[in-house]
């Protein structure tokens, strides 16, 4: 199975990006009977291979020791690509009888395009990948958070104009949003906060694979954050489901409860050494960690650690 995913290449999922982009273009002739299904179809496909060629060229071994993962302007112009193709499969499935795919699909396919103009820039080392993806982390689960916690607010105010509505008190001095603007910020911030976090997400895994050279699963900080991510995913879907009659209501109720989570996603994160330096098993030294992980000769460790040298503080974590 791995051998057949290793075929993949560019030419599979911009292929068909541009079979959906034919497809689509064949709604200005008319209704044709299944051109919907056969757009969610190469969709998907286009989706898969994107995403399955990314994931093999990050885990490629031929990249070398020093190389980033992910690291290069190719990779960056991929995953680019990749979130609007996402995007666009997103916003089809709930409107497809909009045109979108005639702005989005071009923007995809030239962001493919550009990927293969700059194949040839070399990599960035994996200090300055570290730091990269360290920096798109921090931010995208401080922005996932927040937004969480204005959905909570929202959540909160929903709620309580409901019950002022109910007992025809929302006239008096104590003025609040209406009902459907708190159900449309509360509907933003669940849709805006998973797609945060989810990136977030990946970030955090992608910085620990260039910083340690493994994802870190048995990180407690990775695995609230999944739990987290699982749980806003979750909660989208659900939104995505309830009829409009229903959904305001159940929407606050939603955002209420991810709050929940995200307080117990930070309560672990703050009683954990998730995002502190590893500390070196007892008897090994700085210089000795260091020439395992930069695949120093030996005499050059034992003669840092016989002269007092700190290795460490040359080499970059």
């Amino acid at each position: 199975m791995i051998d057949v995913l290793r075929q993949v290449s560019v030419t599979c999922f911009f292929t068909s990006y541009l079979v959906v982009l034919v497809l689509e273009s064949l709604r200005l002739l008319g209704r044709i009977p299944g051109r919907g299904l056969a757009v969610l179809v190469m969709t998907s496909i286009g989706l898969f291979t994107h995403a399955t060629y990314l994931l093999l060229r990050a885990t490629a071994a031929n990249l070398g020791q020093e190389a980033g993962r992910l690291a290069t302007w190719t990779d960056w112009s991929l995953m680019l690509a990749l979130v609007l193709a996402v995007a666009f499969f997103f916003f089809y499935l709930r409107r497809p009888d909009t045109s979108i795919s005639f702005f989005f699909l071009p923007a995809v396919m030239a962001l493919i395009g550009l990927a293969v103009a700059v194949r040839d820039q070399p990599a960035f080392d994996r200090t300055e990948a570290t730091e990269v993806w360290r920096n798109i982390h921090a931010f995208s689960m401080m922005f996932g958070s927040s937004t969480v916690l204005l959905g909570f607010l929202a959540g909160v105010m929903y709620l309580t104009q409901s019950w002022r509505l109910k007992r025809k008190q929302a006239g008096s001095t104590f003025r609040l949003p209406t009902l459907e603007m708190l159900q449309n910020l509360n509907r933003r911030c669940l849709v805006i906060s998973t797609a945060a976090v989810g990136i977030g997400f990946v970030s955090g895994v992608v910085m620990n694979w260039n910083r340690w050279g493994e994802v870190g699963g048995a990180d407690s900080g990775m695995i609230l954050s999944a739990i987290l991510f699982v749980w806003l995913a979750s909660a989208t879907t659900i939104e995505y489901v309830y009829a409009p009659a229903s959904r305001g209501r159940k929407i606050a109720y939603l955002t209420l409860a991810s709050f929940g989570f995200l307080v117990l996603a930070m309560t672990g994160l703050l009683a954990s050494s998730h995002g502190q330096a590893r500390e070196l098993p007892a008897g090994e030294s700085a210089a000795a960690e260091v020439s395992h992980r930069y695949q120093l000769p030996e005499p050059v460790s034992q003669l840092a650690d016989r002269r007092g040298v700190s290795v460490a503080g040359v080499f970059p974590r």
